[in-house]
């Protein structure tokens, strides 16, 4: 532990989706050196501004992580500096207030947060302060996984198997963090109020899990009525835990690699990201481009609020605006219901998720929305159409779920259908069909279900 003087020289090491002071590739790097590490967080406005809810609970989520990570810091004898703003202006005050020598970060990949990264690198540059960035946030990154001929992958089994034969134990060693640290205290901590959001009173559950739901995976992921799967989505999105220490559970705890293959897919859709920045804004397949999709507003307010009448879909809706979550499988079957049923953008409805969603990525949202929309790179057939009540009978089979989060279901209160599931088929065939100058393909079996 290094004292502070009035212009003690420091390395600072900037917190952003990784809040965590174990296992942290870019802090074990910082905290290596000579240099006493300044730890640094800022809650940035250009992020903030865009949230529609004042109790986004993400960012109280974010707040109490930091106020965590600060208590640890403070019983060894340092503390956590929290600033509110833009970054670059943020950053002119750091550079003002302390002797940086240099700056360490771990990558981010949205294409906020590289030009962001790209504004900052630019300003410390011109002060001769040098910034690093160590990778973190994934396994394996940009092109570290693809083809042969150094292309990158746009289709999940071959990138899962090269991902796999990629894999050395050197990639899964912890990252170790050493106590480093600038001693010194911070004289505030910003609370919710200053930054303009206030509590929620949404329950987010730890960053834990059992050797036994690993292993049990494959027959529980599915059902949505048990706990059957992990719900850490939102401490891999801001880095509560390690990616490395998930991977090496999954190795440990089953033969099989269904656990694992949740993780990598979010690898896959990172790297789909850094490689077509143009997911963003559209299809990653142009011709979906020409789609003419409805834009049914009361249609689309009543697939946010549950009240669509068919029971699954709804109970799915209802449980993320009351939790921030939704089931894995139900996300499949609401995302495609908004698409394939009621032909709206589905980029309203990878909107409304980025807004309620307390583990919303952008790589992965964006990835299983054009998955189910069919305009995606390793997309489902744009004929597949969900049938929710079949869903239902399989996958909550005595209606436990959707008793949970619909209990009006078997009274005359709850809303017939919004539309006919076979009107709906024949209406989205067409639409894509028209839009993709194909003839419409005949309805079967395997295209129903």
């Amino acid at each position: 532990m290094a004292s502070r003087s009035a212009r003690t020289p420091v390395r600072v090491f900037w917190f952003r989706r990784d809040l965590r002071l174990h296992d942290n590739r870019g802090l074990a790097f910082a905290t290596s050196g000579d240099l006493p590490v300044l730890p640094l967080f800022i809650f940035d406005t250009g992020i903030l501004s865009k949230l529609e809810d004042r109790d986004d609970a993400r960012v109280g989520f974010i707040h109490s992580t930091l106020l965590e990570m600060r208590e640890a810091l403070k019983a060894s004898g340092s503390d956590l500096l929290v600033l509110h703003g833009k970054p670059v202006e943020v950053w002119k005050k750091v550079l003002k207030d302390y002797d940086v020598q240099e700056v360490v970060i771990n990558h981010d990949y949205e294409p906020y947060a590289r030009d962001r990264d790209r504004a900052v690198y630019d300003l410390l540059s011109k002060s001769g302060v040098a910034m690093k960035s160590s990778k973190d946030h994934v396994v394996f990154e940009k092109a570290e996984v693809s083809k042969d001929d150094g292309k990158p992958y746009t289709v999940f089994t071959p990138y899962f198997r090269k991902w796999l034969a990629t894999l050395t134990s050197d990639d899964l060693k912890p990252s170790k963090v050493v106590s480093n640290f600038l001693e010194w205290t911070a004289p505030t901590f910003p609370s919710l109020s200053d930054l303009g959001f206030e509590a929620n009173a949404i329950s987010i559950p730890g960053a834990s899990v059992t050797p036994k739901l690993i292993k049990n995976y494959e027959e529980t992921r599915n059902l949505p009525a048990i706990t059957g799967t992990s719900r850490l989505g939102v401490h891999l999105r801001f880095g509560t835990v390690s990616i490395r220490e998930l991977v090496r559970k999954a190795k440990a705890a089953a033969k099989d690699d269904i656990w694992l293959k949740e993780l990598v897919w979010r690898e896959f859709f990172t790297q789909i990201l850094w490689h077509f920045p143009h997911v963003v804004k559209g299809p990653f397949r142009p011709e979906y481009a020409s789609v003419a999709w409805r834009h049914d507003e009361k249609e689309f307010m009543a697939w946010t609020e549950g009240r669509t009448g068919y029971p699954i879909v709804d109970a799915g809706m209802r449980e993320l605006n009351a939790t921030g979550f939704m089931h894995n499988r139900v996300r499949m079957i609401t995302a495609s219901f908004l698409v394939k049923h009621l032909a709206i953008d589905w980029k309203w409805g990878e909107a409304y998720f980025a807004r309620r969603l307390l583990d919303f990525e952008l790589a992965s949202n964006n990835g299983n929305w054009q998955w189910v929309a069919g305009t995606g790179c390793d997309a489902a057939p744009y004929f597949r159409v969900f049938n929710p009540q079949l869903q239902q009978k399989k996958f909550d089979a005595e209606g436990e779920y959707v008793k949970r989060w619909v209990p009006e279901i078997e009274t005359p209160h709850y809303p017939k259908p919004i539309v006919d599931h076979v009107v709906a088929r024949t209406r989205i065939m067409k639409l894509y069909s028209t839009g993709l100058g194909r003839k419409a393909p005949a309805p079967s079996k395997s295209v129903r279900s």
